[in-house]
């Protein structure tokens, strides 16, 4: 078990943004305080291997210096402040404020209502959406005890991968963390978001095949355990033949988790600021983007959406949360009110990450980054279903190692790990070699003939950055396996 870090023992992270707040000197200033807890299960070879809890604490503090001409910033950002320390951290701020160049994307900080202010207002309590919790609300956390039901079960599944000669290895994990975010303008906002997720490798009992599974959750309590288990039975099953293939392009199902591995990058690809430079594959010639632009033929909404109502099980903080000013976002944005968004609608590219000042460039809507992802395409096949449809193809079940290649064009390699299947005549028949690929996203959207049922999803490769995200099946025609690969 860690130690709880910081001033763990000490005042309240509320307590902490006033503090911070009050003693300011700067012209503006913005403080977050973070909490969170955590905890963990490891097992290998059917068997518990560890567990812990931790704590931690973080202060961010924006401060922000206006002479008329100009406005700088200082950001300074520390974990385990302690509260003598509180006020060392807003000097420090001030001092890098101070010293600093003129922030290109500054504006008004935002003010209680929604409106832009100058200078500083009196505190006021933000009211807690349903389900949350309000500005002066202990907080709560997680613990080990949020296992305890699937830990029963996964204590069951490894006496039936025992039986019949499996090794289960993996993880499981699970975060509560609170964000406290206070302005010199009046804001006091807050919101805390759970995440977890479960990542289970089960191996044949000479380890010579390997199939892998992970689910997102807010809680464990929707995480089967049995179900997971005889997904991954099965795919051992289908190894059991293997197959050579070349290097080429083949038809292939790509299932939930390996569609968001893929757009999940897209996504995180899609700042207005890098279009409007010509730096992106969402750049046009003359300082211009590509909104507007059809991507797919299929009438595919790629979209985020903060509300539980929309995005069950996925809902994320409904304001802009910004740590640093980055290409993607902008600590002026701080409280910012987050809207559903499409990214793209019915196959047309609909909008990008916006702050403020990038959306007074390119004369396009403020759409900030929302904190989940999800595909539509109006399909209700399920991936088995899509596979009794495959004349001959391959099935993947996840990526890894992904790497960006060309910004221009979003080409991207990884590799095929844990399970790459032959589909012929509607069945799965033989486990093949695995490869190293070379796709964009944003080609491959315009190469998809098939999409099946959005359902929850978790990234293999950027699960542990990114857990809330709902992808369906497709089918892509000439997914590019440029080369075979040695990798087990």
């Amino acid at each position: 078990m860690t130690a709880p870090a910081g001033n763990q023992q000490g005042i309240r992270p509320q307590e902490t943004v006033e503090r911070a707040l009050a003693g300011a000197r700067c012209d503006d200033c913005v403080v977050i305080a973070d909490e969170t807890s955590s905890a963990n299960l490891r097992w290998a070879g059917n068997t518990l291997t560890t567990n812990g809890v931790s704590r931690s604490r973080r202060l961010t503090v924006v401060a922000i210096s206006r002479d008329g001409t100009a406005t700088r910033t200082g950001v300074v950002s520390r974990a385990g402040v302690r509260d003598g320390q509180i006020e060392d951290v807003v000097r420090e701020a001030e001092k890098e404020a101070a010293e600093g160049s003129p922030a290109e994307d500054a504006q008004p900080l935002l003010a209680p209502g929604g409106g832009e202010a100058f200078g500083t207002g009196a505190p006021a309590a933000v009211q807690a959406g349903p389900g949350q919790a309000a500005w002066d609300d202990p907080v709560t956390g997680t613990g080990i005890g949020v296992f305890r039901s699937f830990s029963a079960a996964l204590g069951e599944a490894f006496g039936v991968a025992t039986a019949s000669g499996q090794r289960l290895y993996g993880f499981a994990q699970h975060s509560a963390t609170s964000s406290f975010l206070g302005t010199s303008t009046g804001l006091r906002l807050r919101y805390d978001q759970p995440a977890g997720l479960v990542d289970i490798n089960a191996k044949s009992a000479d380890l010579a095949r390997s199939a892998w599974a992970g689910r997102g959750t807010r809680d464990f309590a929707d995480v089967d355990v049995g179900a997971i288990l005889a997904d991954l039975t099965r795919r051992l099953e289908w190894a059991r033949r293997r197959v050579e293939l070349p290097a080429g392009r083949y038809e292939t199902l790509l299932p939930p988790a390996a569609v968001a591995d893929l757009l999940i990058y897209l996504y995180w690809s899609a700042g207005a600021k890098d279009a409007l430079d010509g730096r992106t594959v969402f750049s046009t010639p003359g300082s211009g983007t590509r909104v507007g632009e059809r991507l797919s033929g299929l009438p595919l909404t790629l979209r985020s959406d903060p509300t539980p109502a929309a995005a069950p099980g996925l809902s994320c903080a409904p304001f802009v949360i910004a740590h640093a000013s980055t290409r993607r976002s902008s600590v002026f944005d701080n409280g910012l009110g987050l809207q559903p968004t499409d990214w793209i609608s019915g196959g047309e590219l609909a909008a990008l990450v916006q702050t403020r000042h990038s959306a007074g460039l390119s004369g396009l809507a403020v759409t900030p980054m929302i904190g989940n992802l999800m595909l539509d395409g109006g399909g209700s096949a399920s991936l088995d279903e899509m596979i009794g449809r495959t004349g001959r193809g391959l099935l993947l079940t996840c990526l890894w190692y992904i790497r960006e290649v060309d910004p221009q064009t979003l080409l991207l390699t990884g590799l095929t790990r844990d399970g790459t299947y032959l589909v012929e005549n509607g069945e799965v028949t033989a486990a093949v070699n695995n490869f190293r690929f070379n796709e964009s996203p944003v080609s491959m959207l315009a190469r998809v003939t098939e999409v099946g049922a959005t359902g929850p999803a978790l990234s293999r490769e950027w699960g542990d950055y990114f857990t809330r995200t709902a992808m369906p099946p497709v089918r892509v025609d000439g997914f590019n396996m440029s080369s075979v690969s040695q990798a087990s």
